[in-house]
C-alpha cells in the first residue's frame, strides 16, 4: 500500500503536466485561429503604412531622399508583395546608377537577388550575383553576398525537391556558410546563428538549441526578428524529433508573421504539415489554404510550387474525412426517420384506440393527424423540423391527455349511472374555446418558424394594402389562410376545416387578397410558398 502512493502521485503529477502542456498548446492554436480570422485587418495596416510612405516620397524632390524612402518601401514590400518589391528595387538601382554610387548599386543588386531567389528566378539571380566580384567587396557586403547565396541554395533545395541535386546544393550552401563565419565576429548573434546551423547539421541538436534559445530570448515579441528566431528553433526541434516544441515555436512564428502581414512566410505552411502528421486534418486544411492565399498574394512561383506538392495530400485527406462525416450524417438521418416512423405508427395506434370516443372529439383527432402530416412536410431546414415536431408533439400530448380525461369522465358517468348526461350534445362554447386556443397556438408556432412571414407577405401586396397587425404574435384570418398554404396545405376544404370556416368563405378571402397583390393571381400562391425558404 505504501508503494502504491508514490506511484499514484507520480501519475498525477505527470498526467497534470501533460494536460497543462496540451491546454497551453490549444490556447496558442485558438489565438492563432483568431489572428488568422483578422488577417485582412493586418494587411490593411500594412497597406496604409506603405501608402503613407508613397505620399511622403511624392513630395520629395531630392533624388537621394527618394532612394532612402524607397528603401523603406522595399522593406515593407519584401515580405508582402514580391512584384512591388522588385519594382522599387529596380527604381533604386536606376537612382544608384544615376548617382554613380557603388555602395548603393551593390545594395540594390543584393536586394534584387533576394527577390529573384524568392520568385523562383534562380537563373537570373545567379547571373546577377556572379556578375559581382566578391574579392573587391567590403567586408559587410561580403557577408551579405554569402547570406544571399545561402538563402538561394535553401530555396533551390525546396524548389527542386530532388535528392539527386540536394547533396550538391547542400555542399555549396555550407561552403558559403563557412565563408561568412570566417568574416563575422565570433561573439555576434549572426555568427552564433550560423554556428547553430552547423551544429544542427552535425546532429548536435542540444547545443544548437541552447544557442538559438539565447538569441530568441533577446527578441522583442511581435517583431519580424522574433518570428525568425522562433522559426529557427522550430527547425532544430524538427530534426531533434521533438514535435511538441517544434509546434510551439511554429505557432509563435506563424502568429507573429500574420500580425505583421508577412505573406512570404514559412511557419504556417510548416505548421500545417506538422498538424497533418498529428491527425488534426481540419486545422491543417485551413492553414494550408491560408498559406496558399498568402503565397498567391505575394506572387512567388517558388512558394506556390512548394505548397502545390503538399496541398493535394492534405486536401484529399480532408475531403475523405468530410465524406465519412456525410455518410455518418446520412446514417443518423435514416435512424431518425425510422424513429419518426415508429413514433407515427404509435400515434396512429393510439388514434385507432380512441376512435370509439364520441364524434365531438373526432374533429380534434383529425386536426392532430393533419398537424402531424404538416410536420412531416416541413423539410426546408433541420432546425425548422425539430422545432415544428417538438411543438406539435407537445400539442398531441395535451390532446391525448384531454381525451384520456374525457374517457375517464365517460367511464365514471356510466359506472355511476349518469348515462342520460352522456346523450347531451357537447358545449359549443367549449369547442370554440378549443379552436381559438388551437389558432392562437398555431399563430405562435408559425411566427416562431417564420418570423418574417408578415413583412415578406406584405412585400407581395400593393403599398396601400399591406397588413398592420395589432398583436404582433397573432395572425388575422387572411394571413392565417396563406400561412397554411405556405406550409403546403393547398386544399381549400382542409383549410376550411382547420379554421372552422366554410369553403366559400376561404375562397372569398383568397380572392380578396389576390386582388391586392403586385403579381399575377395565378402565381401568387407559389410566391407565398417561397417565403422564408433557405437558399
Amino acid at each position: 500500500m505504501k508503494n502504491r502512493i508514490p506511484i499514484l502521485l507520480i501519475f498525477i503529477l505527470f498526467g497534470g503536466t501533460a494536460f497543462c502542456k496540451e491546454s497551453k498548446m490549444d490556447s496558442l492554436l485558438i489565438e492563432l485561429d483568431k489572428v488568422i480570422s483578422e488577417r485582412s485587418k493586418y494587411s490593411e495596416i500594412k497597406i496604409a503604412k506603405i501608402s503613407e510612405l508613397k505620399r511622403k516620397k511624392y513630395r520629395l524632390k531630392n533624388i537621394q531622399q527618394k532612394f532612402e524612402i524607397n528603401r523603406e518601401i522595399i522593406n515593407q514590400y519584401n515580405t508582402f508583395i514580391c512584384d512591388s518589391a522588385e519594382l522599387y528595387i529596380n527604381e533604386n538601382l536606376a537612382i544608384a546608377k544615376k548617382l554613380k554610387d557603388k555602395d548603393l548599386i551593390l545594395e540594390s543588386s543584393f536586394r534584387l537577388f533576394y527577390i529573384y531567389s524568392l520568385s523562383g528566378l534562380f537563373l537570373q539571380g545567379s547571373e546577377l550575383l556572379d556578375s559581382i566580384n566578391y574579392d573587391t567587396l567590403p567586408t559587410h557586403y561580403k557577408a551579405w553576398y554569402c547570406w544571399n547565396y545561402i538563402r538561394y541554395y535553401e530555396n533551390l533545395i525546396f524548389y527542386t525537391d530532388d535528392y539527386k541535386f540536394t547533396k550538391q546544393y547542400e555542399k555549396a550552401k555550407e561552403e558559403y556558410r563557412d565563408r561568412v563565419m570566417g568574416i563575422l565576429f565570433s561573439q555576434s548573434d549572426e555568427y552564433k546563428k550560423e554556428l547553430a546551423h552547423k551544429l544542427q547539421v552535425a546532429g548536435r541538436y542540444a547545443e544548437a538549441i541552447n544557442i538559438l534559445k539565447i538569441i530568441f530570448d533577446k527578441q522583442e515579441p511581435g517583431t519580424h526578428n522574433y518570428a525568425m528566431a522562433a522559426m529557427n528553433l522550430a527547425k532544430v526541434y524538427k530534426y531533434a524529433k521533438n514535435s511538441e516544441k517544434q509546434e510551439y515555436y511554429l505557432i509563435l512564428a506563424a502568429t507573429t508573421d500574420i500580425q505583421l502581414a508577412v505573406k512570404e512566410n514559412e511557419a504556417l505552411l510548416s505548421l500545417a504539415i506538422n498538424l497533418y502528421g498529428k491527425g488534426d486534418v481540419n486545422r491543417a486544411y485551413d492553414y494550408i489554404r491560408v498559406a496558399l492565399d498568402d503565397a498567391l498574394f505575394y506572387n512567388t512561383r517558388f512558394k506556390n510550387s512548394v505548397i502545390a506538392r503538399v496541398q493535394p495530400i492534405i486536401e484529399d485527406t480532408y475531403l475523405q474525412k468530410i465524406s465519412s462525416q456525410q455518410k455518418n450524417l446520412r446514417l443518423y438521418s435514416i435512424l431518425t426517420s425510422l424513429l419518426v416512423i415508429i413514433l407515427t405508427i404509435t400515434l396512429f395506434y393510439i388514434y385507432k384506440q380512441v376512435k370509439v370516443v364520441s364524434k365531438a372529439r373526432k374533429e380534434l383527432r383529425i386536426m392532430n393527424e393533419d398537424l402531424l402530416q404538416l410536420n412531416q412536410k416541413l423539410d426546408e431546414a433541420n432546425i425548422i423540423k425539430e422545432r415544428y415536431l417538438g411543438y406539435f408533439m407537445n400539442q398531441s400530448s395535451v390532446y391525448v391527455n384531454k381525451l384520456h380525461s374525457y374517457r375517464k369522465n365517460v367511464y365514471l358517468k356510466i359506472k355511476t349511472g349518469q348515462i342520460e348526461s352522456l346523450s347531451k350534445p357537447p358545449s359549443s362554447l367549449d369547442l370554440e374555446k378549443e379552436i381559438d386556443e388551437l389558432r392562437t397556438n398555431f399563430d405562435k408556432a408559425f411566427l416562431k418558424l417564420y418570423p418574417n412571414f408578415v413583412s415578406e407577405f406584405n412585400s407581395l401586396l400593393k403599398p396601400q394594402e399591406k397588413f398592420e397587425l395589432e398583436d404582433v404574435g397573432q395572425l388575422n384570418t387572411e394571413l392565417r389562410i396563406f400561412a397554411l398554404i405556405k406550409l403546403g396545405i393547398t386544399d381549400v376544404s382542409q383549410i376550411a376545416d382547420f379554421l372552422s370556416y366554410s369553403v366559400q368563405t376561404v375562397y372569398n378571402y383568397k380572392s380578396k387578397i389576390k386582388g391586392k397583390s403586385l403579381i399575377e393571381s395565378d402565381q401568387f400562391e407559389e410566391e407565398v410558398k417561397k417565403i422564408g425558404k433557405l437558399h
